[in-house]
C-alpha cells in the first residue's frame, strides 16, 4: 500500500477508479514553454537545456504547480520534503491519493494523458520503473548529480533513477509481543498466530514485493526464483500466523498488526512516531533473508508541468534532499558520494538500522520473472 506501504487495498483504489476520477477535468495540452536555449521544457534532458539552474527555477515557478501521486507524508520523510520544496520555490505541490500503489501511478499516467491533473513525477518500485520505461511513459532527464548515481542504479538514458531505499525488516510491538521475531524462520512459530502482516499486496506494492523476495532468499530461493517466498507465505497463512490486514501507521498504532514485514525506514519511523502512544516498536533486519531495494524517480513524458517536474528531481538529488531522506531513516542513493565529500548528515547516518554486508540487486530479467511468478501464483498461495 502506501499508507505506509503502497497498496491499493487501503482505499480500494483500482485502475478503474482512477479512470473514473479523471473523467472530468480533462484539458487539451498547452504549448510547452521554450527555455533560454531554445529547448522546450518538456524536451529538456538536463538543466543545461534551460540555460542553468536559475532559469530552470524561473520556468518552474512560472508553471507554479507540481502534481504528485502516491506520496504519503509519513513515508521516508516525504512530508518534510514536500514542505521544504514549497518553501524554497514558488511552486505549489498538489498531492493526490497518497495511499496509491506503484501500479496505480502507472495507470494514472496512462488514463490522464493530456489532462492538467496528470501526475508530473512518479515514485515507483523498481519493477514498475523498468516496465514503465519499456512502455515509453517517462521523459529522459539527467539530474546535475547524475554522474554520482551508480550505473547499476539508473537507466542509461535517464528515464528513471533510484533515489532512496532500505532493507526488508521485521517490525514488532514489544509491548504486545513477549519475544519479538528476528528472522523469517522465527515468524513460523505458533506464538505469532494472527499477528504477522505485510505492507500491501506484492503484485501491486513495492514494499510487499520486497517482503516476498526476502522470504524467498531466506528459503533457498534466489533473485531468479521467487517461488520459495510465495510458498513461505502460503505456509505462514496456513499456520494462521499471516493475516490479510495490510499494515499501515493506523494498524500499527492500534495494535492490529503487531508484527509487520516492511522497509526498515518505515519500521524505524514507527518507533519514533508511536513511542508516546504506548507502542514499543522494535526493528530488525532478518539475517536469513537480507534484501535491499531502492525506489525510483521518473518524470511523466506528458507532464503538464515539465519544468516543475525537473526542478523537483534536482531538489531530490541535491544534498539537502538526500539528507532529508536520511532524516526519515531511508538510505539515499548518493550516500556513498556524500559520505566521501562530507555532505552526509552524520547524525542521521548513525541512526540507520544496522545491517551486515553489501546489498545485491536483481537484474531486470530477474525482476520481470519474479513479477510474473507473483502475478500467477500469489493469490493461489494465500487465498
Amino acid at each position: 500500500m502506501r499508507a505506509n506501504g503502497r497498496t491499493v487495498a487501503a482505499l480500494a483504489l483500482t485502475t478503474a477508479t482512477l479512470t473514473v476520477l479523471t473523467a472530468c477535468g480533462a484539458a487539451p495540452e498547452e504549448k510547452a514553454e521554450t527555455g533560454a536555449n531554445g529547448v522546450k521544457s518538456a524536451d529538456a534532458t538536463s538543466v543545461a537545456d534551460f540555460g542553468g539552474m536559475e532559469k530552470l527555477v524561473a520556468a518552474a515557478e512560472k508553471e507554479g504547480e507540481l502534481n504528485v501521486i502516491a506520496l504519503p507524508p509519513d513515508w521516508a520523510n516525504y512530508g518534510e520534503l514536500i514542505k521544504t520544496f514549497q518553501e524554497k520555490y514558488k511552486v505549489k505541490i498538489k498531492s493526490e491519493t497518497p495511499d496509491a500503489s506503484s501500479a496505480d501511478e502507472i495507470a494514472a499516467v496512462k488514463s490522464r494523458k493530456g489532462q492538467k491533473r496528470a501526475p508530473d513525477v512518479l515514485d515507483l518500485g523498481i519493477a514498475f520503473a523498468r516496465s514503465g520505461a519499456a512502455e515509453n511513459l517517462f521523459a529522459p532527464y539527467k539530474v546535475t548529480a547524475w554522474d554520482k548515481i551508480p550505473d547499476s542504479q539508473k537507466d542509461a538514458d535517464g528515464r528513471w533513477y533510484n533515489d532512496y531505499g532500505g532493507y526488508v525488516s521485521i517490525g514488532c510491538d514489544a509491548a504486545r509481543i513477549t519475544t519479538c521475531p528476528e528472522t523469517f524462520a522465527d515468524l513460523l512459530k505458533p506464538e505469532y498466530k494472527g499477528k504477522v502482516a505485510l505492507n500491501g499486496n506484492p503484485t501491486k506494492s513495492g514494499s510487499a514485493f520486497g517482503g516476498v523476495y526476502a522470504a524467498a532468499l531466506a528459503n533457498k530461493g534466489s533473485f531468479g526464483d521467487i517461488q520459495p517466498g510465495i510458498d513461505y507465505f502460503g505456509k505462514l497463512k496456513k499456520s494462521g500466523n499471516f493475516i490479510p490486514v495490510e499494515s499501515t501507521p493506523a494498524t500499527v498504532e492500534k495494535g492490529e498488526t503487531p508484527i509487520s514485514i516492511d522497509w526498515d525506514y518505515l519500521n524505524a519511523g514507527y518507533a519514533d512516531q508511536f513511542k508516546s502512544k504506548g507502542v514499543d516498536w522494535k526493528v530488525s533486519v532478518p539475517k536469513d533473508g537480507v534484501y535491499a531495494q531502492y525506489y525510483s524517480q521518473a518524470i511523466n513524458k506528458d507532464a503538464p508541468n515539465p519544468a516543475a517536474a525537473r526542478l523537483w528531481m534536482e531538489y531530490l538529488y541535491s544534498a539537502e534532499g538526500q539528507n532529508l531522506w536520511l532524516k526519515g531513516y531511508a538510505r539515499p542513493v548518493l550516500l556513498p558520494a556524500m559520505t566521501a565529500d562530507g555532505t552526509a548528515d552524520k547524525t542521521f547516518v548513525a541512526k540507520l538500522p544496522a545491517v551486515e554486508g553489501t546489498p545485491a540487486f536483481p537484474s531486470s530479467e530477474e525482476l520481470d520473472k519474479a513479477k510474473a511468478t507473483l502475478s500467477e501464483n500469489w493469490d493461489k498461495a494465500v487465498s
